[in-house]
Protein backbone atom coordinates (compact mmCIF):
# COMPACT_ATOMS: atom_id res chain seq x y z
CA UNK A 1 0.00 0.00 0.00
CA UNK A 2 1.38 3.39 -1.04
CA UNK A 3 1.91 5.45 2.12
CA UNK A 4 1.64 8.71 0.19
CA UNK A 5 -1.78 7.65 -1.10
CA UNK A 6 -2.79 6.66 2.43
CA UNK A 7 -1.69 10.06 3.70
CA UNK A 8 -3.76 11.74 0.96
CA UNK A 9 -6.74 9.55 1.86
CA UNK A 10 -6.65 10.83 5.45
CA UNK A 11 -6.44 14.43 4.29
CA UNK A 12 -9.60 13.88 2.21
CA UNK A 13 -11.32 12.33 5.24
CA UNK A 14 -10.23 15.28 7.37
CA UNK A 15 -11.54 17.95 4.98
CA UNK A 16 -14.38 16.01 3.32
CA UNK A 17 -13.08 17.33 0.00
CA UNK A 18 -10.63 16.28 -2.72
CA UNK A 19 -10.03 19.94 -3.55
CA UNK A 20 -9.14 21.03 -0.02
CA UNK A 21 -6.93 17.97 0.45
CA UNK A 22 -5.08 18.88 -2.75
CA UNK A 23 -4.65 22.47 -1.53
CA UNK A 24 -3.19 21.34 1.82
CA UNK A 25 -0.80 18.91 0.15
CA UNK A 26 0.09 21.33 -2.68
CA UNK A 27 -1.00 18.70 -5.23
CA UNK A 28 -2.99 19.14 -8.41
CA UNK A 29 -6.54 17.84 -7.93
CA UNK A 30 -5.88 15.31 -10.69
CA UNK A 31 -3.00 13.88 -8.63
CA UNK A 32 -5.29 13.36 -5.62
CA UNK A 33 -7.93 11.73 -7.82
CA UNK A 34 -5.35 9.43 -9.43
CA UNK A 35 -3.92 8.37 -6.05
CA UNK A 36 -7.41 7.42 -4.78
CA UNK A 37 -8.21 5.51 -7.95
CA UNK A 38 -5.00 3.50 -7.60
CA UNK A 39 -5.64 2.88 -3.89
CA UNK A 40 -9.20 1.65 -4.60
CA UNK A 41 -7.91 -0.55 -7.41
CA UNK A 42 -5.26 -2.05 -5.14
CA UNK A 43 -7.80 -2.79 -2.39
CA UNK A 44 -10.45 -3.94 -4.85
CA UNK A 45 -13.22 -1.85 -3.31
CA UNK A 46 -14.63 1.65 -3.34
CA UNK A 47 -13.62 3.95 -0.49
CA UNK A 48 -15.83 7.00 -1.19
CA UNK A 49 -19.43 7.56 -2.17
CA UNK A 50 -19.04 10.43 -4.60
CA UNK A 51 -21.73 13.04 -5.09
CA UNK A 52 -22.36 16.61 -3.99
CA UNK A 53 -20.65 15.61 -0.78
CA UNK A 54 -18.05 12.92 -0.21
CA UNK A 55 -18.88 10.18 2.25
CA UNK A 56 -16.89 7.11 3.22
CA UNK A 57 -18.11 3.66 2.29
CA UNK A 58 -17.98 0.90 4.88
CA UNK A 59 -14.57 -0.08 3.46
CA UNK A 60 -13.45 3.56 3.65
CA UNK A 61 -14.49 3.82 7.30
CA UNK A 62 -12.61 0.62 8.14
CA UNK A 63 -9.48 1.83 6.34
CA UNK A 64 -9.67 5.22 8.06
CA UNK A 65 -10.04 3.67 11.51
CA UNK A 66 -7.39 0.94 11.21
CA UNK A 67 -4.78 2.86 9.22
CA UNK A 68 -4.72 6.00 11.37
CA UNK A 69 -2.38 4.50 14.05
CA UNK A 70 -0.15 3.10 11.28
CA UNK A 71 0.13 6.50 9.63
CA UNK A 72 0.81 8.23 12.94
CA UNK A 73 3.57 5.72 13.73
CA UNK A 74 5.12 6.27 10.33
CA UNK A 75 5.06 10.03 10.81
CA UNK A 76 6.74 9.66 14.20
CA UNK A 77 9.32 7.35 12.68
CA UNK A 78 10.08 9.88 9.95
CA UNK A 79 10.49 12.59 12.61
CA UNK A 80 12.80 10.38 14.68
CA UNK A 81 14.89 9.44 11.63
CA UNK A 82 15.21 13.12 10.76
CA UNK A 83 16.19 13.80 14.37
CA UNK A 84 18.96 11.22 14.18
CA UNK A 85 20.26 12.87 11.03
CA UNK A 86 20.28 16.34 12.60
CA UNK A 87 21.34 15.31 16.11
CA UNK A 88 18.09 16.32 17.84
CA UNK A 89 17.44 12.70 18.90
CA UNK A 90 19.52 9.63 19.51
CA UNK A 91 21.26 7.70 22.29
CA UNK A 92 24.58 8.71 23.88
CA UNK A 93 26.48 6.12 25.93
CA UNK A 94 28.67 8.23 28.18
CA UNK A 95 31.36 7.21 30.64
CA UNK A 96 32.52 9.61 33.35
CA UNK A 97 34.87 9.72 36.33
CA UNK A 98 34.48 11.53 39.63
CA UNK A 99 34.24 14.34 40.59
CA UNK A 100 32.81 15.45 37.25
CA UNK A 101 30.15 12.72 37.44
CA UNK A 102 28.65 14.28 40.57
CA UNK A 103 29.65 17.95 40.43
CA UNK A 104 29.71 19.07 36.77
CA UNK A 105 27.91 16.64 34.48
CA UNK A 106 24.33 16.83 35.88
CA UNK A 107 23.97 20.52 34.98
CA UNK A 108 25.43 19.95 31.49
CA UNK A 109 23.00 17.10 30.76
CA UNK A 110 20.05 19.08 32.16
CA UNK A 111 20.86 21.99 29.86
CA UNK A 112 21.41 19.72 26.84
CA UNK A 113 18.24 17.64 27.28
CA UNK A 114 16.27 20.83 27.82
CA UNK A 115 17.27 21.79 24.30
CA UNK A 116 17.18 18.26 22.82
CA UNK A 117 14.60 16.32 24.88
CA UNK A 118 14.61 13.33 22.51
CA UNK A 119 18.30 12.56 23.13
CA UNK A 120 18.67 9.75 25.67
CA UNK A 121 21.71 9.12 27.89
CA UNK A 122 23.16 5.98 29.45
CA UNK A 123 25.83 6.82 32.06
CA UNK A 124 28.66 4.56 33.18
CA UNK A 125 30.84 5.56 36.14
CA UNK A 126 34.41 4.34 36.48
CA UNK A 127 38.05 5.31 36.40
CA UNK A 128 40.00 6.20 33.26
CA UNK A 129 41.42 2.69 32.60
CA UNK A 130 37.96 1.13 32.93
CA UNK A 131 36.34 3.67 30.62
CA UNK A 132 39.19 3.31 28.09
CA UNK A 133 38.51 -0.43 27.89
CA UNK A 134 34.78 0.13 27.38
CA UNK A 135 35.50 2.62 24.58
CA UNK A 136 37.82 0.19 22.82
CA UNK A 137 35.18 -2.56 23.06
CA UNK A 138 32.59 -0.24 21.50
CA UNK A 139 30.43 -0.15 24.65
CA UNK A 140 30.70 3.63 25.07
CA UNK A 141 30.49 6.53 22.62
CA UNK A 142 32.36 9.07 24.77
CA UNK A 143 34.05 9.38 28.13
CA UNK A 144 34.86 12.33 30.40
CA UNK A 145 38.06 11.48 32.23
CA UNK A 146 41.78 12.15 32.58
CA UNK A 147 44.20 11.44 29.74
CA UNK A 148 44.61 7.69 29.11
CA UNK A 149 47.87 5.78 29.25
CA UNK A 150 50.09 6.32 26.24
CA UNK A 151 49.91 3.64 23.57
CA UNK A 152 46.12 3.38 23.49
CA UNK A 153 44.51 4.09 20.12
CA UNK A 154 42.07 6.63 21.54
CA UNK A 155 41.39 10.31 20.88
CA UNK A 156 41.72 12.71 23.83
CA UNK A 157 40.68 16.38 23.82
CA UNK A 158 41.66 18.36 26.95
CA UNK A 159 38.95 20.55 28.47
CA UNK A 160 40.24 21.81 31.83
CA UNK A 161 42.60 21.14 34.73
CA UNK A 162 41.32 19.62 37.95
CA UNK A 163 42.86 21.45 40.93
CA UNK A 164 43.45 19.69 44.24
CA UNK A 165 43.70 20.94 47.82
CA UNK A 166 44.70 19.24 51.04
CA UNK A 167 41.86 18.37 53.41
CA UNK A 168 42.81 17.90 57.06
CA UNK A 169 40.82 16.83 60.10
CA UNK A 170 40.53 19.61 62.66
CA UNK A 171 43.31 19.41 65.23
CA UNK A 172 45.75 17.86 62.75
CA UNK A 173 49.40 18.94 63.32
CA UNK A 174 49.51 20.53 59.84
CA UNK A 175 46.45 22.69 60.52
CA UNK A 176 48.69 25.49 61.82
CA UNK A 177 50.28 25.92 58.37
CA UNK A 178 48.57 28.08 55.76
CA UNK A 179 50.25 26.17 52.95
CA UNK A 180 51.64 22.64 52.97
CA UNK A 181 54.43 21.15 50.85
CA UNK A 182 54.85 17.49 49.79
CA UNK A 183 57.74 17.15 52.23
CA UNK A 184 55.35 17.89 55.09
CA UNK A 185 53.42 14.69 54.38
CA UNK A 186 56.13 12.58 55.95
CA UNK A 187 54.96 10.94 59.17
CA UNK A 188 51.24 11.58 58.55
CA UNK A 189 48.60 9.20 57.24
CA UNK A 190 47.44 10.01 53.71
CA UNK A 191 44.10 8.70 52.47
CA UNK A 192 44.41 7.61 48.83
CA UNK A 193 42.23 6.16 46.08
CA UNK A 194 42.76 2.73 44.48
CA UNK A 195 46.07 1.89 42.83
CA UNK A 196 44.44 1.93 39.36
CA UNK A 197 43.28 5.54 39.79
CA UNK A 198 45.24 8.06 37.65
CA UNK A 199 45.01 10.63 40.48
CA UNK A 200 46.83 8.29 42.84
CA UNK A 201 49.49 7.42 40.28
CA UNK A 202 50.11 11.13 39.71
CA UNK A 203 50.34 11.69 43.47
CA UNK A 204 52.85 8.87 43.90
CA UNK A 205 54.96 10.27 41.06
CA UNK A 206 55.10 13.73 42.63
CA UNK A 207 55.99 12.29 46.05
CA UNK A 208 58.87 10.37 44.48
CA UNK A 209 60.04 13.52 42.72
CA UNK A 210 59.91 15.36 46.08
CA UNK A 211 62.60 13.05 47.44
CA UNK A 212 60.85 9.76 47.90
CA UNK A 213 58.33 10.93 50.47
CA UNK A 214 56.48 7.85 51.74
CA UNK A 215 53.68 8.77 54.17
CA UNK A 216 51.54 6.08 55.69
CA UNK A 217 48.44 5.46 53.60
CA UNK A 218 44.92 4.10 53.84
CA UNK A 219 43.20 3.13 50.58
CA UNK A 220 39.67 4.49 50.07
CA UNK A 221 38.04 3.28 46.86
CA UNK A 222 35.95 6.38 46.16
CA UNK A 223 37.27 9.85 45.35
CA UNK A 224 34.08 11.49 46.61
CA UNK A 225 34.16 9.49 49.87
CA UNK A 226 37.60 10.77 50.93
CA UNK A 227 36.29 13.87 52.71
CA UNK A 228 33.98 11.79 54.93
CA UNK A 229 36.93 9.73 56.15
CA UNK A 230 38.99 12.87 56.75
CA UNK A 231 36.14 14.28 58.83
CA UNK A 232 36.31 11.17 61.02
CA UNK A 233 39.98 11.89 61.74
CA UNK A 234 41.35 8.89 59.83
CA UNK A 235 43.92 10.93 57.94
CA UNK A 236 44.46 13.74 55.45
CA UNK A 237 43.62 13.61 51.74
CA UNK A 238 44.19 15.46 48.52
CA UNK A 239 40.73 16.16 47.11
CA UNK A 240 39.46 18.06 44.05
CA UNK A 241 38.80 21.68 44.95
CA UNK A 242 35.31 21.49 43.46
CA UNK A 243 34.26 18.89 46.05
CA UNK A 244 35.11 21.14 49.01
CA UNK A 245 34.00 24.65 48.07
CA UNK A 246 33.63 25.09 51.82
CA UNK A 247 35.32 22.87 54.39
CA UNK A 248 33.06 20.00 55.52
CA UNK A 249 32.31 19.96 59.27
CA UNK A 250 35.30 18.75 61.23
CA UNK A 251 37.85 19.58 58.52
CA UNK A 252 40.08 22.40 57.28
CA UNK A 253 41.39 23.14 53.79
CA UNK A 254 44.99 24.01 53.00
CA UNK A 255 46.69 24.95 49.75
CA UNK A 256 49.56 22.75 48.60
CA UNK A 257 52.76 24.19 47.18
CA UNK A 258 54.85 22.66 44.44
CA UNK A 259 52.13 22.10 41.86
CA UNK A 260 50.94 18.94 43.61
CA UNK A 261 48.39 16.90 41.64
CA UNK A 262 46.78 18.98 38.96
CA UNK A 263 45.11 16.65 36.46
CA UNK A 264 44.10 17.40 32.88
CA UNK A 265 40.52 16.36 32.23
CA UNK A 266 38.79 16.03 28.87
CA UNK A 267 36.83 14.10 26.26
CA UNK A 268 37.97 10.58 25.33
CA UNK A 269 36.65 8.69 22.30
CA UNK A 270 37.63 5.77 20.13
CA UNK A 271 37.10 7.82 16.95
CA UNK A 272 37.52 11.47 16.06
CA UNK A 273 34.65 13.58 17.41
CA UNK A 274 33.94 14.64 13.82
CA UNK A 275 32.98 11.01 13.12
CA UNK A 276 30.55 10.69 16.02
CA UNK A 277 26.83 10.28 15.47
CA UNK A 278 25.10 13.69 15.20
CA UNK A 279 23.73 13.64 18.77
CA UNK A 280 27.18 12.80 20.15
CA UNK A 281 28.77 15.53 18.06
CA UNK A 282 26.26 18.08 19.40
CA UNK A 283 26.97 16.96 22.96
CA UNK A 284 30.72 17.42 22.47
CA UNK A 285 30.03 21.04 21.51
CA UNK A 286 27.95 21.43 24.68
CA UNK A 287 30.82 20.02 26.77
CA UNK A 288 33.28 22.43 25.17
CA UNK A 289 30.93 25.32 25.88
CA UNK A 290 30.13 24.38 29.48
CA UNK A 291 33.39 22.85 30.70
CA UNK A 292 36.07 24.12 28.35
CA UNK A 293 36.60 27.36 30.28
CA UNK A 294 36.22 25.84 33.76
Amino acid sequence: MDLRALHTFHRIVKHGSFIRAAEELSYAQSTVTMQMQKLEAELGMQLFERGKTIRLTEAGRLLSERSRPLLQNMERLEEEMAGLTHGSSGHIRLGVTEPTASYRLPAVIRSFTGRYPDVKFSLMFGNTPQLSELLQRGELDLALCSAPDTGRTLHFEPLFREEFVLLLPKGHPLEERQTVSPEDFEGHRLLVTSDTCPYRRKLELILREAGGIAPGTMEIGSMTALKAYVAEGLGMALVPRITVESAPPGTVIREVTGGLVEMTFGILSSISVDQLKPAGYRFVHALREKLGAW
